[in-house]
C-alpha cells in the first residue's frame, strides 16, 4: 500500500456499504434511519482511498461489521472512495461542506489541518498504549502538544543490496554514506550500476542525507534544512562518478531494476520484499540509510496511512471509540490489514513483533531498522515545501553550489510555514 501516484486505481467509485447489527444494507440516502430501523443509534461514516490491493475492500468491510456486532448501537458507513492521485482533493472539498466524514484516512498528515481545526485530538483514546506505538509515528502526529491521528500501517523505506554482488566486490553494506559513494562506484559494471534511489537520480535522498547528518527539515517554526547542505552537497559525488542508474522502466518504489540486476544496491519499500524474495532467494539482505560521517545516524524512512477524527462529526466520541477498538486494542486486525494485502508494519511495536511474516530473514530486520532508524516527514511540512526542496537538490546535483541554493529555498519554505502557523 505504499502512496505513489505511479499507482494504476481506478476513480472515484463514490460506493458504500453501511453496516447494522447482523446486517449489510447497501447505503441509501438516509443510511441514518436505515441503521435506526435495525437498531443502531449512530451510524459513522468511514471514508477509505481506493487501494489497489485485492481484498482490502472486503477487509474493511468486515472490520466495521465485526464492531457493529459487538456495539449493536454503532453502524458503520464504509466508503470507498477515490483513488489515491483524487482522494484528498475529494476529501478536502467534502471536510468544507456538510457531509463530510467522520472518520477519514490521510496519506500525508499535516498539521495545518489540526490548527484549521478539522481534526479532533486523540490523546484520550492512546491513553498508556502511546509509548507502544514507533516513536517516529508519534511524533509525526502530534501537533501543538497534541496527537491527531492513528497509523494504520508503516511503510518502511530501506536500503537493498545483493549479498553474492557485494562478496564479490570485497564489500560489506555502507556504513557512512562515503561507503556508500565507493561501494556503488565499485559495484557499478558495464550496464549494471551500483545504485537506484529513482529515474532522477534524486528520490527521497535529500531527506536522508539531511537526517543521516542530524538536520532536520522543520525545527519548531523554523525551516532549516539548509543546515544540511553538507551531506546534501554529497549528491554530487553521487551523480559525478555515473554510478546511479537513471531512467529505468520503473521508479524507486518498484523492485524491478533490482531484481532484474539493472542495480546492485537500491532505496525501496518493505512492500517490494515478497517480490525481491521470490525473485532472488535469500540472495539479499537490508540496512538503512548509512549515516552521513560518525557524527551522524543511519536512517529510514516511515510513510503509510492515518486514521483521523474529523472535529466537526456529531459523533466524535463513537468516531474515536472506533477507531481505539480498530488500531489500538485489536491486534489481530492491525495484523491482518499490515501483512494480507501487501507487505507493510504495524504501528504497534509489540504487534509487529508477534506479525509471524515480520518474524524472521530482511523482513525481521526491516522492523528493527523502523524501530531503531524510523523518520517520517515533520507534520507541518507541505507539497509546496517539498516542490522547492526537491528542485533544490536536483540543481545541487548538477553541481549548484549546496548552501546558497538550500538557502533560497528554505526562504520560500518559510513563508509556507509562517502562512500555516497564522
Amino acid at each position: 500500500m505504499p502512496i505513489s501516484p505511479a499507482l494504476s486505481r481506478r476513480g472515484f467509485l463514490g460506493t458504500s456499504v453501511l453496516f447494522v447489527a447482523g446486517a449489510v444494507v447497501a447505503c441509501s440516502s438516509n443510511p441514518q434511519g436505515t441503521a435506526a430501523a435495525n437498531g443502531a443509534k449512530v451510524t459513522l461514516t468511514q471514508w477509505y482511498h481506493q487501494y489497489g490491493e485485492e481484498g482490502t475492500q472486503a477487509a474493511v468491510k468486515r472490520y466495521a461489521e465485526q464492531y457493529t456486532k459487538a456495539n449493536p448501537g454503532v453502524a458503520i458507513n464504509v466508503v470507498w472512495g477515490a483513488d489515491v492521485s483524487q482522494y484528498e482533493t475529494k476529501l478536502n472539498a467534502a471536510l468544507l461542506g456538510d457531509d463530510a466524514p467522520d472518520i477519514f484516512e490521510l496519506g500525508d498528515f499535516r498539521a495545518e489541518m489540526a490548527r484549521k481545526g478539522q481534526l479532533e485530538p486523540l490523546d484520550d483514546i492512546y491513553g498508556s498504549a502511546k509509548d507502544g506505538f514507533n516513536k517516529a509515528d508519534i511524533d509525526y502526529l502530534t501537533v501543538d502538544g497534541k496527537l491527531y491521528g492513528i497509523k494504520t500501517i508503516d511503510d518502511v523505506m530501506v536500503l537493498y543490496y545483493r549479498k553474492s554482488l557485494l562478496m564479490k566486490a570485497g564489500i560489506t553494506p555502507p556504513t557512512t554514506f562515503a561507503e556508500l559513494v565507493d561501494a556503488a562506484k565499485k559495484l557499478t559494471d558495464g550496464d549494471a550500476k551500483g545504485l537506484f534511489i529513482g529515474n532522477d537520480g534524486i528520490g527521497d535522498s535529500p531527506y536522508l542525507l539531511a537526517w543521516s547528518q542530524g538536520a532536520d527539515l522543520i525545527d519548531g517554526d523554523k525551516v532549516v534544512y539548509a543546515d544540511a547542505a553538507g551531506s546534501i552537497g554529497g549528491l554530487r559525488d553521487l551523480h559525478a562518478d555515473k554510478s546511479l542508474l537513471l531512467g529505468f522502466t520503473t521508479d524507486w518504489y518498484d523492485a524491478g531494476a533490482f531484481t532484474q540486476g539493472a542495480a546492485a544496491m537500491q532505496w525501496c519499500g518493505l512492500w517490494a520484499l515478497p517480490v525481491i524474495e521470490k525473485a532472488l532467494g535469500d540472495d539479499f539482505g537490508v540496512v538503512p540509510w548509512p549515516a552521513y560521517d560518525k557524527d551522524g545516524k543511519p536512517v529510514a524512512r516511515l510513510g503509510g496511512w492515518t486514521q483521523a477524527v474529523h472535529a466537526k462529526s456529531k459523533h466524535k466520541e463513537e468516531a474515536k471509540k472506533y477507531l481505539q477498538w480498530l488500531w489500538i486494542k485489536q491486534s489481530d486486525i492491525q495484523i491482518d490489514w499490515a501483512v494480507k494485502y501487501g507487505f507493510h508494519v504495524p504501528p504497534q511495536t509489540a504487534v509487529a513483533a508477534k506479525t509471524p511474516e515480520l518474524s524472521k530473514g530482511a523482513a525481521k530486520d526491516a522492523v528493527a531498522i523502523a524501530a531503531d532508524n524510523g523518520v517520517s516527514f515533520p507534520s507541518g511540512w507541505t507539497q509546496a515545501m517539498q516542490t522547492g526542496f526537491i528542485a533544490a537538490a536536483a540543481d545541487i546535483a548538477k553541481g549548484s553550489p549546496a548552501e546558497s541554493t538550500l538557502k533560497k529555498a528554505q526562504g520560500k519554505a518559510q513563508s509556507h510555514l509562517d502562512k500555516q502557523m497564522g
